[in-house]
């Protein structure tokens, strides 16, 4: 990693990660309150994360309706 963030190229990649990946993981984790898996197993476990990234795709949608008007 360390020989990554010496490169121009490999700041842009790492600091393009702030807009698209780690927003969508804080809010699943700060104002949906998900900080860990109830359930046991590959199989349940991946259920119940299907469940979290729709509720939070479902979340989204809405507040983009909503801003639409």
């Amino acid at each position: 990693m360390k020989a990554k963030l010496e490169t121009d190229t490999g700041r842009a990649l790492y600091a393009r990660r702030k807009q698209t990946v780690e927003p969508a993981f804080g809010i699943i984790k700060h104002v949906m309150g998900f900080r860990q898996f109830l359930l046991r197993g590959t199989a349940t476990v991946s259920g119940e994360w299907e469940l979290v990234t729709l509720a939070y795709h479902m979340k989204r949608l809405w507040n983009l309706k909503l801003a639409a008007g």
